[in-house]
C-alpha cells in the first residue's frame, strides 16, 4: 500500500479519489489545510503528497519533506508553477496531470466570455427581483469578430474551434507554433493591437509573467474583453484595474486571479476580504470572477483522479518511470519532459 498525504482537501475530490486510489493500492490520508511550511509535517509516515495549484511546495518544503522520507509530489493539476521543479531534481520526483479536461477549461471560457458580452449575469439577477426591462443589456455579436488566443496548447486549440463554431476570426500567439492546425501565428503586439477578444491559455512562467500589462494594454483595441482560466499572474492586476477604469478595456472575465491562494476555495461570505485589488474588481460592472471553477466538471475530476493514482503507481512501481514526471535534469521542463524516455534521477 502506498500512503499519500492529501492537503487541500475539498468534498469533491474525495469521490473520484477514493474509488481509484482503493482499486491501485494508494491510500490517501486527507487533510483539509493546504501544503506550507508550517504544515508539512503532517505528511510524516507517508510515502507520497499529493498537492494542488494554492499548495506551497518552495525550497524549504520540499527539503523537509526530503527529511520526511517523501518521495514524490504529486501534483494533481497542470500547473506546476506552485512547486521549486529545480530544487527537487534529485531529492524528489515531481509528476502533474498534463491534461484532464481540455474541454471543461475551453468550454468555461467561452460560458464567461457569452455571460460577460450578452449581460446575461444582469439579465439573471434582473429577473430575479422581477423587473424585465433591456436597458443596459446591450451586448455585440461574436461572429465576425477577431479574439486573439494566447497559447495554442490541447486547451487553446479547442478553445479555438469552439470559437471557429461562432464564426469569429482568429489569430494567435505561441512561441511553439502548433504546425499543421490551421492557425493564424502574429506576433504578440500585433495580436494585441488586432483583437476584439483576447483569451489567454499558456502556462505561468518567467516568460509569461504579466504578459498582460500596462504597456499590452496601451496596445489594445479601446473596448476590448479580455479572458483568463489559466493563471492568474498572466495578468498584472492593478494594469487590469487602470485600463478597466480608463474605459480602454471594455470588459474582464477571470476564472484566476495572481494573489488567489488564500482567497479561492473557501467560502469566506461572512468575512470583509482584505484584498482591495480583488473587492476592487468584482465590483466592477464589466467584470466577472468565478473560483477557479473550469476545470471542475464530472469527468475532469474522474480523469485527474485516474491520471493522479497511474502517476502514482508509475512512480513506485519498476523502473519508477511515469510519462507525467516533471523533470529539470536538461534545465528546460517541457524539453526535458517531452524528450525523456527514463525517470528523471
Amino acid at each position: 500500500m502506498i500512503n499519500v498525504a492529501f492537503y487541500d482537501t475539498k468534498p469533491y475530490d474525495k469521490p473520484s479519489f477514493e474509488r481509484y486510489g482503493e482499486a491501485h493500492g494508494v491510500h490517501f490520508k486527507y487533510l483539509e489545510t493546504k501544503l506550507c511550511e508550517d504544515t508539512v509535517d503532517l505528511a510524516k509516515g507517508c510515502d507520497a503528497v499529493c498537492v494542488f495549484v494554492n499548495d506551497t511546495v518552495n525550497a524549504n518544503v520540499i527539503d523537509r519533506l526530503y527529511e520526511l522520507g517523501i518521495k514524490l509530489i504529486a501534483l494533481r493539476s497542470a500547473g506546476y508553477n506552485n512547486v521549486d521543479v529545480k530544487h527537487a531534481f534529485g531529492k524528489l520526483h515531481v509528476v502533474h496531470v498534463p491534461a484532464y479536461s481540455p474541454y471543461a477549461v475551453a468550454e468555461h471560457a467561452m460560458a464567461l466570455m457569452l455571460t460577460s458580452v450578452r449581460r446575461i449575469h444582469k439579465a439573471y439577477n434582473r429577473t430575479r427581483e422581477f423587473n424585465f426591462s433591456l436597458n443596459g443589456l446591450t451586448g455585440f455579436d461574436l461572429h465576425g469578430k477577431t479574439i486573439g488566443v494566447i497559447g495554442t496548447g490541447k486547451i487553446g486549440r479547442i478553445f479555438i474551434d469552439i470559437c471557429r463554431g461562432f464564426g469569429m476570426k482568429i489569430i494567435a500567439y505561441d512561441p511553439y507554433p502548433a504546425d499543421g492546425a490551421g492557425i493564424e501565428y502574429v506576433s504578440l503586439d500585433e495580436l494585441f493591437a488586432q483583437s476584439d477578444v483576447i483569451s489567454l491559455h499558456c502556462p505561468l512562467n518567467d516568460g509569461t509573467f504579466h504578459t498582460i500589462n500596462t504597456d499590452a494594454i496601451a496596445k489594445m483595441k479601446k473596448g476590448v474583453v479580455i479572458v483568463n482560466t489559466s493563471r492568474g499572474a498572466l495578468i498584472d492586476t492593478e494594469a487590469l484595474l487602470d485600463g478597466i477604469k480608463s474605459r480602454k478595456i471594455g470588459a474582464a472575465c477571470l476564472d484566476v486571479y495572481e494573489e488567489e491562494a488564500d482567497i479561492f476555495f473557501e467560502d469566506r461570505s461572512g468575512h470583509i476580504l482584505d484584498d482591495d485589488l480583488l473587492s476592487r474588481l468584482i465590483s466592477m460592472p464589466n467584470v466577472i470572477v468565478t473560483s477557479h471553477q473550469a476545470f471542475l466538471t464530472e469527468e475532469a475530476l474522474g480523469n485527474i483522479a485516474e491520471t493522479t493514482v497511474t502517476n502514482i503507481r508509475s512512480c513506485f512501481d519498476n523502473d519508477g518511470y511515469c510519462d507525467n514526471e516533471l523533470c529539470y535534469r536538461c534545465g528546460n521542463i517541457e524539453k526535458c519532459k517531452s524528450n525523456r524516455k527514463a525517470k528523471c534521477f
